[in-house]
């Protein structure tokens, strides 16, 4: 079986994000944005979705042609007829996003197939984009995967390969929680939940029942999505009382949206440098986080910033060095600021963890870094995120 992943904007995010959850031994990187995975394994495309930030959509190959194939509109219509005996009747829309190197003059070769469809008996619309590719948005609100088709093409060695895309990122869902939470903190800012399941992934925890910490917790973001992933244990804490009352009212909001009702959810008014003194040693699995990160506003003094960091994230590493089991990790931000030395705090009795698999690494498409850390961003912010993965020895 051959699936495909289309990735977010990214890619060594992405990329790491699914090595961390698949065995992603037999790759191949079309594109920036296309990654084609063979297995044989078969996955539950969404179910998966609903845990992946960094996945846009997931797909199967289901034929493969040539280049040029004269013969290329009664293959697709084919595939239609196979679908259209999945589905309840009515009009079938279907719409084409080819990937990589390949330029199909799709507009052309979906007024052939619909014409081929109309001979077949079956009506269709054919959804059609200004983008290269159709968008999540545009796959969704179309019914593409409820009453349709959205047929990806990716060109691989000497072949086409078609594929039906199979789930899309729940683009409304994920709106809901990053905006309509009732209790939001844009001056302190929040992290994205699609980054918070990012790093819940990169985390590995393999049991649902493991204790969750995070101490910096702000808004609750990375603790409601972990709940909301199936965890059943979580512990927040913060130095702030504010933001301890927003983590609560966040968590309860999630539970009550989505039905929760089997998680432990512990929260405490604590800085972060006595958390050995009420966590247990060698008790939790990991440490999600984004702490601090320093002013993000107005003319900022760069080498005090970083200095002040180094020594709050040294204290803070020290301590989740005592309550980590050997083998936890910490997935935690650091901030990266722009045409600065990065920030390196003292993370003695860890090994940073190289997130990326090495059978990508050498690829085109992945920006390296001059440590194993992934730099999350926009292009012109003067603060960005640089992405760490400790691992407790």
């Amino acid at each position: 079986m051959k699936y495909f992943f289309v990735l977010g904007t990214n890619t060594s995010l992405s990329l790491a994000e699914l090595a961390a959850v698949l065995d992603l031994k037999k790759t191949w990187l079309i594109s920036g944005d296309f990654l084609l995975w063979e297995t044989e394994t078969e996955i539950n495309p969404e179910s998966l979705m609903k845990r992946l930030g960094g996945v846009i959509k997931i797909g199967k190959i289901i034929e493969k042609t040539v280049k040029n194939d004269k013969n290329i509109v009664e293959i697709l219509a084919k595939i239609v007829l196979n679908k259209q005996k999945e589905g309840d009747g009515g009009k079938f829309n279907f719409g084409f996003s080819d990937y990589g190197k390949l330029s199909l003059n799709k507009r052309d070769l979906g007024m052939k197939l619909k014409k081929r469809l109309s001979e077949l008996k079956i009506s269709s619309r054919f959804v059609v984009s200004r983008e290269r590719t159709l968008s999540s948005v545009v796959v969704e609100q179309n019914k593409l995967l409820r009453r349709g088709i959205e047929l990806v093409f990716v060109e691989i060695q000497e072949d086409v390969l078609i594929g039906e895309t199979l789930a899309v990122q729940p683009f409304k869902d994920l709106s809901r929680r990053d905006y309509g939470r009732p209790a939001r903190d844009d001056l302190s800012g929040m992290i994205p939940p699609k980054l918070a399941q990012i790093m819940l992934n990169l985390a590995q925890i393999s049991n649902l029942e493991s204790v969750i910490v995070d101490p910096f917790c702000g808004s609750g973001t990375i603790l409601s999505e972990a709940i909301l992933m199936g965890y059943k244990n979580i512990f927040g804490s913060d130095l702030s009382k504010k933001a301890v009352d927003d983590t609560y009212k966040n968590i309860s909001w999630i539970k009550e949206l989505y039905q929760i009702n089997d998680v432990k959810v512990k929260l405490v008014v604590k800085n972060v440098v006595n958390l050995s003194k009420f966590i247990k040693a060698d008790f939790v699995e990991a440490i999600v986080t984004e702490p601090f990160l320093g002013p993000q506003r107005g003319l900022i003094d760069f080498k005090t910033v970083i200095s002040n960091l180094e020594s709050l994230y040294s204290e803070a590493i020290s301590q989740f060095k005592v309550v980590l089991k050997t083998g936890g990790r910490i997935v935690m931000v650091w901030p990266f600021f722009y045409d600065q030395k990065p920030i390196n705090p003292d993370y003695s009795g860890f090994k940073m963890v190289d997130m990326l698999p090495l059978n990508l690494k050498a690829n085109d498409f992945i920006k390296k870094h001059n440590r194993a850390t992934i730099i999350y961003g926009r292009s012109g912010q003067k603060v960005y995120r640089e992405i760490v993965v400790l691992e407790k020895i």
